[in-house]
C-alpha cells in the first residue's frame, strides 16, 4: 500500500457533493484525500502534478468531462486508476467511461461501503461495476458480440481469464500459474482480441455473459 494509505483524488463540480465525499472517504484511516477537483482540466492536471492512486471522477462536469478527463490521462500514461461516479447509467455514458480507462463504475446514491469497495478494489488492481450498472454493460455487450463467438478461447486463456475476473494483476497472475509476465501479456492481449473488448474489464463481462467464467462472490 502506499505510504499514508491510498491516496485520492476526488473531481465533481458540484462543492456539496464533493465535500461530502471527502467527508466520507476521510473516516478510512487507510485512505488519503490529496486533492478536489471541479472540472475535467483541472482533475488532469491535479492528476499529473499530485500522482494520486485513485480518482473518484463525475462524469457531468464543466468544460471537459470526465471521458475527455480519463482519455487525456490514458494518452498522457498515467497510471492513476479512476472510479466514475455519476448519475448517469446510459449505455453510452457507461462503456464510453470504461473505454477510455475507468476501472470502476458506481452510480450516486452508492453506499459508504460500496464507495470504499470500489476504491479499495480497482486501488488492488481490480475493476468494479454496481449490479445495476453490470447488467447494462452485458445487455449492450449481447447485441455485439456475435462476431466473437467464433473465437473460442484455450484453456489457458480460460485459466488467465479467471485470474483477470478475480482483480489480479499480471505479475500476480504469473506468479499463480509459474509462467512469465510477458506470457501473461501475451495471453491478455489474445483474449482481448478474441472476444472483442477493449480492456479488462470488458473483457470479463462479456466471458460472464457468455458463460464462460463464473464471477467470484
Amino acid at each position: 500500500m502506499a505510504e499514508g494509505g491510498i491516496r485520492i483524488l476526488v473531481a465533481d463540480d458540484h462543492p456539496m457533493l464533493r465535500e461530502g465525499l471527502v467527508a466520507v472517504l476521510s473516516t478510512q484511516p487507510d485512505f488519503e484525500v490529496v486533492g478536489e477537483a471541479a472540472d475535467g482540466s483541472e482533475a488532469v492536471r491535479l492528476a499529473e502534478a499530485l500522482r494520486p492512486d485513485v480518482i473518484l471522477l463525475d462524469l457531468e462536469m464543466p468544460g471537459t468531462d470526465g471521458v475527455a478527463a480519463l482519455e487525456r490521462l490514458r494518452d498522457a500514461g498515467s497510471e492513476v486508476r479512476a472510479v466514475v461516479f455519476t448519475a448517469y447509467d446510459t449505455d453510452e455514458r457507461i462503456l464510453g467511461a470504461l473505454r477510455a480507462g475507468a476501472r470502476g463504475y458506481l452510480l450516486k446514491g452508492a453506499s459508504r461501503a460500496e464507495i470504499f469497495d470500489a476504491v479499495r478494489t480497482v486501488y488492488a488492481g481490480g475493476s468494479l461495476l454496481q449490479p445495476g450498472v453490470t447488467a447494462r454493460v452485458l445487455e449492450h455487450l449481447g447485441r455485439g458480440d456475435e462476431r466473437a463467438q467464433a473465437n473460442q478461447l484455450t484453456p489457458r486463456e480460460l485459466e488467465v481469464l479467471g485470474l483477470i475476473s478475480e482483480g489480479l494483476q499480471n505479475s500476480e497472475i504469473a506468479e499463480r500459474l509459474f509462467v512469465t509476465e510477458r506470457t501473461v501479456k501475451f495471453h491478455v492481449s489474445s483474449i482481448l482480441a478474441k472476444l472483442g473488448a477493449d480492456n479488462r474489464t470488458e473483457a470479463v463481462a462479456i466471458a460472464a455473459r457468455r458463460g464462460l467464467i463464473r464471477m467470484p462472490g
